[in-house]
Order: structure tokens, then sequence, then C-alpha cells
């Protein structure tokens, strides 16, 4: 039951939709990952990173909530439920147990480089599918890729 139409052809939808639910999967996992190395991280610069991890989740949670809100605007329930997360989600993840800080910037570091590989691939298959969604992937790549300098930068030069 569709119980809102969307303007796009289906086929077009389809590939929106489907590029949408990834990037919210992957959007929702990398918000828990944030969290669980905030809960998780020791040492040094604790209190730096603790602080990055949570700007990290705030912008997945917020990028989340507009992806879901474009897929129910082109008329597909969006689903984040955590049965959904737990089976598909595929990007680098911590270890349980504390997390050395170098450790939990590494963690996050390949987590958001990962999510923005996907992502680059989606922006190509919307290019002609959504401009409009494909514009919305580009946004969010922009400011993952910005999320992952901030902290590739923090393990510079190497392990600390």
């Amino acid at each position: 039951m569709t119980v809102v139409r969307s303007t796009l052809p289906d086929e077009a939808r389809r590939v929106s939709c489907d590029a949408l639910q990834d990037t919210l999967v992957d959007l929702l996992g990398l918000s828990l990952i944030g969290k669980q190395a905030h809960w998780n991280v020791v040492g040094p610069r604790f209190r730096s990173v603790h602080l990055q991890l949570d700007e990290v989740v705030s912008v997945t949670r917020t990028q989340a909530d507009t992806v879901a809100e474009r897929a129910a605007a082109l008329g597909v329930p969006p689903d984040g439920r955590p049965e959904t997360i737990a089976k598909v989600f595929a990007l680098p993840a911590p270890k349980e147990g504390w997390l050395r800080d170098s450790q939990a910037v590494q963690v996050m570091t390949e987590a958001l480089g990962a999510a923005v590989t996907r992502l680059r691939e989606r922006i190509d298959a919307t290019e002609k599918a959504d401009p409009v969604t494909q514009d919305l992937l580009i946004s969010i790549t922009a400011e993952l890729e910005k999320q992952r300098w901030m902290f590739e930068a923090e393990n510079y030069p190497g392990d600390s």
C-alpha cells in the first residue's frame, strides 16, 4: 500500500529509495558506532575524541532523519528498525570493551571512509533516476568526508 504517491516513475523511485534505505542503515549504524566508541574511549586524548564522537553522532542522526523523510516523500516507508540495521549493516565497527583513543579514531576513520565509498556508488546510481536524491547524497558525502578528515588528522602521523 502506498500512502504517498511519488512524482517519480516507478523505476526511478525504486533506485532512489534503495539508495536512501541503504544510506539510512549506514547513517544509523554510524551513529551507533560513534556512541559505542564515545562511551568506551580512554587515553590521553579522551576529551577531544569523546567530544568529536558526539559531533559525528549528531551529524549522522540528523542526516538519517533527512534521508528517512526523503524516502517517505517518495512514497516508501523508511526502515530504521533495530533488526533491519543489525541484519544489513556492513561498516567497520569497534570491538567490545574499552577503546584506546587512537583505536577509536581509527575505527571512525575506517567506518566513515567505507560509508563515503558506498555513498559515492549511490550518487552514481541516482544521477539520472532522481537528481534531488542525488543532491542529498552528495551533501551527506561532503559532511562525512569532513568528519573522516577530522578523525584522520587526530592520528597523524600514526598510532600514538
